[in-house]
């Protein structure tokens, strides 16, 4: 049996160098060395600040005290993101997290709502989703333990300042036995059987280890520079390439949602922080220009700029092979795809959960890698379809961006789940897929898309009945959002630090991007 793996080199910090030193350090414990590298004179990107519910889970498996962790990192809460004029100039949706209604006889709600819908009743999504219901009144309340309708169906997630973030994790894993080397790595040393023998440093200096994670960011300095893994370019479907993102002064009234507001080529994204708030506009080159694009954040901001304007380029995509030999690339070094449901941070923790299921021994086996490398093309393809169905059905004729994005022939695996859609209100997840079909159904109604017909076996129940449930159902939820506190006094409570009860951050596996 070969040898198992005794030391571990993450290259590059920020939040995804800094995210795989704590997790794998709480994980492997003093069974493995792990060392971070990272220059102090390169920057970080510093953008990702909006997360999804799996970010406590990230959090426990690191042995992170949440409640630090919100007070430390500028946290906020996030219960949805509300999508401004993506269908049509004026027009607004929720894709929220947690539960829609109740099951009624194994069926899942939302196909009562078609029912519900079609027969010309006039109830919102908000009086059957507490996030919606809370989010649109500004306020937040932490689930309910029993798991009852409505407080049960509660779901939320962070905003934070990614900054602290890494600055939060970096300490978390030096306490745990991380050694960090300020050096600068020009390249590295890779054997006959191209596995990395070695990082070579600016002054030649030679530094080894068994297994090598690649947090270099868009450079792929390891992965790409010299294992040549190649990159699947998805510009074509997601031609969005330039970001230009700038903080503002904090406001009163936080809201406990991520705003993604459309525009002329692109859409841009607010963030309520507890000291700022994080503004950016994620654009395409082909259709505006750098110059543009700032003016047009800028003109939209709420309060004050807090600095300068930062320009950020990608492509969307991810490399042909995310592990090769001993190295696997985590974060921007593996792939990019526009953060539009904050899945940025969460394809971090996912790329080293996965790792975690196939960690290697020293042999390397190659049948590692390739269930790794599948299993995250699958994750990415599946998130660019999501993130696709947000532009595709857009009715803003005219504007040549949203023409373009309307005109795309789409891949097979979404165009397939459209039609589905369409012809039933049926979405088929697959199992470990990030959105469920009840996400898929806030998008595709939002964005116009109706189904043609329901599922038939609802109709086994007496619709009067269903339709008693749905009373009952939206008068207790207007008790509860009237009850609700604003989120500005639950995070008053929370940073108040003689308040000492604990609030409940499990979810459920499974109810996670809806």
């Amino acid at each position: 049996m070969s040898e198992p793996v005794r030391s571990i080199m993450v290259v590059g910090g920020g939040t995804a160098g800094w995210s795989a030193a704590a997790l794998l350090s709480n994980v492997l414990g003093p069974t493995c060395k792990i060392t971070l590298i990272e220059s102090s004179d390169i920057p970080t990107v510093g953008v990702g600040e909006a997360t999804i519910p799996p970010i406590f889970e990230f959090l426990q498996n690191c042995g992170i005290d949440e409640v630090d962790f919100i007070r430390r990192c500028q946290a906020t809460f996030k219960l949805a993101i509300r999508f401004d004029d993506w269908l049509h100039r004026g027009h607004r949706y929720w894709h929220p997290f947690g539960t829609f209604g109740m099951t009624i006889n194994q069926r899942p709600f939302h196909h009562y709502w078609w029912k519900n819908k079609a027969q010309g009743h006039a109830e919102t999504l908000a009086d059957f989703c507490p996030s919606i219901a809370l989010a649109e009144a500004c306020k937040f309340v932490f689930p309910s333990p029993d798991g009852s309708f409505p407080g049960g169906g509660v779901a939320f997630a962070l905003h934070f300042d990614a900054g602290l973030v890494a600055q939060y994790l970096r300490a978390h894993a030096e306490k745990a036995g991380v050694q960090r080397l300020d050096r600068r790595i020009k390249g590295a040393t890779v054997s006959a059987d191209g596995l990395i023998t070695s990082v070579v440093c600016d002054d030649g200096e030679e530094l080894q280890a068994d297994l090598y994670i690649d947090c270099s960011g868009f450079r792929g300095l390891l992965i790409e520079e010299s294992l040549k893994a190649g990159y699947d370019d998805w510009s074509h479907w997601l031609p969005c390439d330039r970001a230009v993102a700038v903080p503002s002064a904090p406001l009163p009234g936080r809201t406990p949602y991520t705003i993604a507001g459309a525009q002329e080529a692109g859409w841009r994204w607010r963030i309520p922080l507890q000291n700022r708030v994080g503004n950016g506009y994620v654009w395409s080159s082909k259709f505006t220009d750098e110059a543009a694009a700032t003016a047009t954040l800028l003109s939209v901001l709420d309060a004050s700029p807090l600095a300068e304007p930062r320009h950020l380029r990608f492509t969307a995509g991810h490399r042909k092979a995310m592990w090769i030999g001993n190295c696997v690339a985590v974060g921007l070094s593996s792939g990019f795809l526009e953060p539009l449901e904050s899945n940025s941070i969460h394809l971090i923790h996912t790329a080293l959960n996965r790792l975690i299921d196939y960690f290697p021994r020293r042999d390397f086996e190659p049948s590692l890698a390739q269930a790794y490398n599948r299993e995250a093309a699958a994750e990415y393809a599946h998130i660019r379809d999501f993130i696709l169905l947000h532009y595709v059905p857009n009715q803003r004729v005219g504007e040549p961006f949203w023409d373009y994005m309307r005109g795309l022939e789409l891949p097979l695996s979404l165009a397939e789940k459209i039609d589905l859609f369409q012809a039933s209100g049926r979405i088929v997840s697959r199992r470990r897929e990030l959105f469920a079909d009840i996400s898929w159904f806030f998008v595709a109604h939002g964005m116009g898309i109706d189904a043609a017909q329901y599922d038939p076996l609802i109709d086994a129940a007496p619709f009067a009945d269903v339709r008693g449930i749905i009373g009952q159902m939206r008068e207790v939820m207007q008790r509860y959002q009237a009850a609700a506190r604003s989120h500005d006094d639950i995070l008053a409570l929370m940073l108040d630090p003689r308040e000492t009860r604990r609030p409940n951050f499990g979810f459920r596996r499974g109810e996670i991007g809806r």
